[in-house]
This record gives structure tokens, C-alpha cells and sequence, in this order.
């Protein structure tokens, strides 16, 4: 094992509870939409939302990008839920490539980055003493295969944390049981996670077509469970037409209201 020089840094930003229930709904609701919930993580509930940037670029959820785009190591932004939750500890940040939709990865996922022990001090994340098994080696799908989705995750890592055989000493990239290697290392719960979709060339394969993640049905589901005291679920994308964009990309829409009470931009992509 090796200690990794610094190759990006996590920003932990406050969040108002007022503004908390719609960015951690939407992204439940992006990765359902994107077939990732149940069809590889059997549930799906962060309690942060996870950005990536590329040299300047933010990316948002699904969003379709080219290989060279993703190329450098992102720097990852890690928003809190709520005020309940603190990101002091040290995690496990992972970027696992899980296909195009319908694939079959019963074999395994291809890593494309996996590092131990990154560690939060005064509100910024630096993996300047952790331990990289794969440094980051950006999405490079196969020309013709289709868009494929890659998952960046952070997982807590406790004290019980121990590495599994295999995967004590730096590894190349390459296909490995994730969520085994998961539970085998006793990692804790998935605290965040976003995914980007990468394609090289044109698809040669039939692919499977998505609905569009709709914010606004999000916010009025949202409005509607503070009303009556309940939590909502986070998964329900609401009634979308369906979309002939089989990269995955989103189109969000948020209404006025729903912009001001969530605080957020109108962005569309």
C-alpha cells in the first residue's frame, strides 16, 4: 500500500433544513430512474449529496460527457442532508463503471478508482494521507458498447474497517465484486453518491429508453409529506413522457415556487 499525493479535495457545505428533502430526492429519484436502484444497489438512501467536477465543470446527475471530459481527477463536493449529519470521520470514495442499462454484470463492475482512508478536517476533505488500491483512472467504455454509467460513491469507514484478501496492495483497473468487496471490508453505510454517463462512438446494441427525472413532482411530493408529517420516498420520477435520450441525461425542471422554497437554480442539461 501507498500513500496517495493529493488528487482532489471534498468540500463539505452546510445546507438548510428548509432546502434538505429535494437535492437528496432527486438524486434517489436520478438513480432509479437510471435503472442503478434496484438493478445494482438493492436500496439507495444517502444522506449527502455528491458533486463532481472536472477543471471548472460541474457535472449533474446522468449527465452525458465524453472520455476526455472525465479524464483528470474530479474534485468531489459532499453537501450534509441536514444538520443531523456530520462528515468528520473517514470514508472509502470509489468509482465503479456498472454499463449500459440491461447489461449483464453478474461477472462484476470495472474499477476505476477505489481509495482508503480519506479523511474531513475544517470542512474539506483531503486524501493526502490516504491509501489508493486503484488511483483514479477516468471512464474509457468500449467503442459501439453504449453510454455507460459510472457510479462515484463514498462509503464511511470505521474503526472495523479491514481491507479483503487481494486488495492490500495497489491493483490496475479492473472487474471486481464491489458491493462483496463492500461488505467484506465492513465498510458502513453509503453516505453519497452521483453517476455520468460516457460513450464512445455510436451504440451498435439496442438500448433501453428512460424517463426524464421531473424536480417539480419532486418538490410537490416534498411540500405534501411535510404537510402531513410523513417522509417521502425519494424514488418517484412523477408522470414524464417517455424520453428517446438513451444516454441517460436529465432534464430537470423546477417550478417557481418549488425554486423558491428549495432554493435552488433552474438548470436544465
Amino acid at each position: 500500500m501507498y500513500a496517495l499525493p493529493i488528487l482532489a479535495s471534498f468540500v463539505l457545505l452546510p445546507f438548510a433544513a428548509a432546502q434538505e428533502s429535494l437535492p437528496i430526492q432527486a438524486i434517489e429519484a436520478h438513480f432509479t430512474q437510471a435503472r442503478i436502484v434496484p438493478d445494482y444497489f438493492p436500496t439507495f438512501n444517502p444522506s449527502a449529496t455528491l458533486e463532481l467536477d472536472y477543471a471548472g465543470t460541474k457535472l449533474t446527475p446522468g449527465q452525458k460527457v465524453t472520455k476526455e471530459q472525465v479524464g483528470p481527477v474530479p474534485t468531489v463536493s459532499v453537501t450534509a442532508a441536514n444538520s443531523s449529519v456530520t462528515l468528520d470521520g473517514t470514508y472509502t470514495i470509489a468509482m465503479i463503471d456498472v454499463d449500459i442499462i440491461g447489461a449483464d454484470i453478474s461477472e462484476g463492475v470495472t474499477r476505476h478508482w477505489l481509495v482508503n482512508g480519506v479523511t474531513v478536517a475544517n470542512g474539506v476533505v483531503a486524501n493526502s494521507s490516504a491509501t489508493a488500491i486503484t488511483p483514479y483512472a477516468g471512464p474509457w467504455p468500449a467503442a459501439g458498447s453504449g453510454p455507460h454509467r459510472y457510479i462515484v460513491a463514498l462509503y464511511e469507514q470505521p474503526s472495523t474497517f479491514a481491507a479483503p484478501e487481494g486488495f492490500a496492495e495497489p491493483l490496475p483497473v479492473g472487474v471486481y465484486d464491489f458491493l462483496a468487496y463492500v461488505q467484506n471490508s465492513n465498510l458502513g453505510p453509503l453516505v453519497a453518491a452521483n453517476y455520468i454517463n460516457v460513450e464512445e462512438g455510436t451504440a451498435t446494441a439496442s438500448l433501453v429508453a428512460t424517463s426524464a427525472v421531473v424536480t417539480s413532482t419532486l418538490a410537490a411530493a416534498s411540500s405534501a409529506s411535510r404537510s402531513t408529517g410523513t417522509t417521502g420516498t425519494g424514488t418517484s420520477t412523477g408522470t414524464a413522457p417517455a424520453s428517446s435520450n438513451t444516454s441517460g441525461a436529465i432534464q430537470l425542471a423546477l417550478s417557481p415556487i418549488g425554486a423558491l422554497l428549495a432554493g435552488l437554480s433552474i438548470f436544465a442539461l
